[in-house]
């Protein structure tokens, strides 16, 4: 009898522990999450996957609900996937010169993954990897989802060891915010996370986006090179195709090259007071009304119109090709940590680097049917 009392607590805690191991084998698999307001009729699906962005689902003036998001249908081919998708990106999203930089008096050399730079953190940036859902509430007033990663001291050639927190909250009638947040560990480095969500007001896979409206709330931008780095100068956006001030159509301007390239892939510089949450970028869609107003505190937004988007097979059997979607990526400015006229992108251990964004979605009563 005292036998079988003294197996009870090692049953317990055997039951405790293969539950406990249960529960984060559910957290670290890969996975599809959705979010939904009481209404019902704006959505969106999420992935642990690179904590990324897979579908969106908003009216247009019509009530008629369309996926506004390209993705894919399976994990699988998220894990395959060589577009970012919707993904966090980083863990210094866009490019970093030559894949190295000197920091504190020390050279680092990253990988590297685009010529001879590193683009988004690296070829297993934060953006393939396996995040860890910390909370996830799918229903209600304000429904929410936080993802976590722990990023090591040395991943992808990098400094100090990351607390990261990424979480995607619907609130309002249709806004969806993403906040970011980053702890550095035990030594200084540089920080740059952006959402690479592809958008097409339409609806992914229903054709370019040459027709939809944009206006940006940057009158500078960063110039270039021929690697797309950017030469350090940061010019005024008047008198250049890149001159978004008033509302235009998105090809109004803009180079077409077949086959891949032409189109935009360029850093704007926000106006405003820095790190101050303020209006990046206003979307419209003519046919279906719908429209996109986009909040961010980051210096830069990155403008990309998918020019190498070809022929990607993505979800219910669409084919997305070229020009079939825009990004606007908030973010710092890219290479920051090579041009110290950039505004910083360095964290400090104990400090907290926050990336806040809103995507306020609305439509217009105007139908063209």
């Amino acid at each position: 009898m005292m036998a079988r009392a003294a197996l009870l607590p090692v049953a317990l805690l055997l039951c405790l522990a293969l539950a406990g191991s249960a529960n984060a084998a559910r957290k670290s698999a890969v996975g599809f999450y959705e979010l939904k307001n009481k209404k019902g009729d704006f959505s969106i699906k999420v992935t642990n996957w690179g904590a990324a962005l897979v579908s969106a689902i908003v009216p247009d003036s019509k009530g008629h609900l369309a996926d506004v998001v390209l993705g894919y249908d399976t994990a699988a081919e998220y894990m395959r996937g060589s577009a970012s998708f919707g993904a966090t990106v980083g863990r210094v999203a866009n490019r970093i010169a030559n894949a190295r930089f000197v920091l504190d008096g020390k050279t680092y050399h990253l990988l590297r993954n685009d010529g001879n730079n590193t683009i988004h953190g690296g070829p297993k940036g934060f953006g393939k990897v396996i995040w860890t859902v910390k909370d996830h509430v799918s229903h209600g007033d304000s429904p929410y989802i936080t993802f976590y990663y722990h990023s090591l001291d040395g991943e992808q050639g990098f400094p100090g060891a990351l607390d990261v927190y990424v979480k995607y909250q619907l609130s309002r009638q249709y806004d969806l915010s993403i906040r970011m947040n980053v702890t550095a560990r035990n030594k200084a480095t540089p920080v740059n996370l952006a959402n690479h969500a592809y958008w097409n007001l339409a609806g992914h896979g229903s054709g370019d986006i040459l027709k939809h409206e944009l206006q940006m709330f940057a009158s500078h931008y960063t110039p270039v090179d021929g690697s797309m780095i950017p030469t350090g100068e940061v010019a005024p956006v008047a008198g250049t195709m890149y001159d978004f001030g008033r509302r235009i159509p998105v090809g109004t301007n803009m180079k077409i090259v077949p086959g891949g390239g032409g189109g935009y892939d360029m850093n704007y510089a926000v106006d405003g007071q820095q790190n101050a949450m303020r209006p990046v970028a206003r979307v419209r869609e003519p046919k279906s009304g719908r429209a996109l107003e986009l909040w961010a505190n980051q210096p830069g937004v990155q403008f990309y119109t998918a020019s190498w988007l070809i022929n990607e097979k993505g979800k219910a059997g669409k084919v997305y090709g070229q020009y079939g979607a825009l990004c606007l990526e908030t973010q710092a400015y890219p290479d920051a940590v090579n041009h110290p006229n950039f505004p910083s992108s360095i964290v400090r251990p104990g400090q907290v680097y926050k990336h806040d964004m809103v995507f306020r979605f609305s439509y217009q009563a105007t139908y063209d049917a």
